[in-house]
């Protein structure tokens, strides 16, 4: 299977932060594919072992598996239904979005708010706030509250396209890229000895507060942990230094978050096998799954991994394959890579 069909069965299941056991069978059967084990955490994380030669020590790869959503909030007496974000959703965005509730079954809607036509001119000014808006399903409230109830999650309903130049576009891909290329380089490491036991795991809940990559970390207590995130790609009317180029490989944070050792051999490792790379300052927190694994227990030397996407947290994210690619190679060399004396240098500054 390559990557584009990989990413369209990642991303056809939904999974809202607070949601995913619902729909993440896909995820656990992939990873029975190349692991040893595989196993659900109290928290809903699905992690899988994949048995090094020495075992002596473990590398541990996260992805977040949650994606950005909405959730009912209240259904007037006319039918329509009020609802608030789960995770950071732009509310630019949500006018004419198509829907699905996933009540006791789908329903499926449209968000609605008062046209140009009779809004006042101060209203014209301003951005829609969600209190504004509403989700129509065309029925009625009796009918509507037979299958809807407050507190149900909502999912944007979209289809992936495959854009020119090897760009792929859809929703949900921040972070579900990151999870193919969690199993790109599974599939790697299948081809590759490496002396490291390594761990997979894709986290829950990390778009309302790293809380997947907080208990995982906890759990196994990875010697090394690298995250497997998207940064923002490159994109008219933004500086050059926040943003990065699609198509032009894995992206290699480094800063306070970043263990110097584990930037400098990912680094490494990309110019020794003449791989693209491009560099991503992060002066405080990364945003990512590699803040909560840094401070766990005595603190775990940790990495990022990112692949540049544009229109983040929007219904048409894009990536290109090339960079998913690119980044499962890396990853894959830089674990076999690793011996049981480079990581007890770790600690050794």
């Amino acid at each position: 299977m390559d990557i584009k069909e990989t990413l369209a069965n990642l991303i056809e299941p939904t999974m809202v932060s607070g949601n995913e056991f619902q729909n993440n069978d896909y995820i656990k059967e992939a990873f029975l594919n190349y692991c040893d084990n595989v196993k659900y955490d109290k928290l809903g994380n699905i992690i899988g072992l994949k048995r090094g030669l020495s075992s002596k020590h473990k590398v541990m790869l996260t992805a977040h598996m949650d994606e950005i959503g909405l959730m009912v909030k209240n259904i007037d007496d006319k039918g329509f239904i009020q609802f608030t974000s789960i995770g950071g959703v732009d509310q630019r965005i949500l006018p004419a979005q198509e829907v699905i509730i996933h009540g006791s079954k789908k329903i499926w809607g449209i968000i609605g708010n008062k046209p140009p036509h009779i809004q006042e001119q101060k209203e014209r000014k301003k951005t829609i706030k969600v209190d504004d808006m509403f989700i129509d399903t065309g029925n009625n409230a009796r009918e509507i509250k037979k299958y809807i109830s407050i507190g149900d999650f909502i999912t944007f309903k979209r289809k992936p396209v495959e854009l020119l130049n090897g760009r792929f576009s859809s929703n949900a891909l921040d972070d579900r890229a990151g999870i193919a290329v969690m199993l790109s380089t599974l599939k790697f490491l299948t081809k590759i000895n490496h002396d490291l036991d390594v761990y997979v795991v894709a986290t829950v809940q990390e778009e309302v507060g790293l809380r997947g990559a907080i208990v995982s970390s906890y759990g196994i207590s990875p010697d090394i942990g690298i995250a497997i995130d998207v940064c923002h790609g490159d994109m008219p009317n933004t500086p050059e230094y926040e943003t990065q180029k699609l198509g032009s490989g894995p992206v290699l944070s480094l800063g306070p978050n970043i263990h110097p050792k584990l930037f400098e051999r990912l680094k490494q490792i990309a110019e020794e096998y003449k791989m693209p790379y491009q560099l991503n300052p992060e002066p405080a927190s990364t945003g990512t799954d590699a803040w909560a694994i840094q401070i766990t227990k005595e603190g775990i030397p940790t990495a990022v991994v990112s692949i540049p996407l544009r229109y983040m947290h929007t219904t048409v994210e894009t990536i290109s394959l090339d960079d998913v690619k690119m980044s499962s190679r890396l990853l894959a060399l830089f674990i076999a890579s690793l011996s049981n004396g480079f990581v007890e240098g770790l600690t050794c500054f």
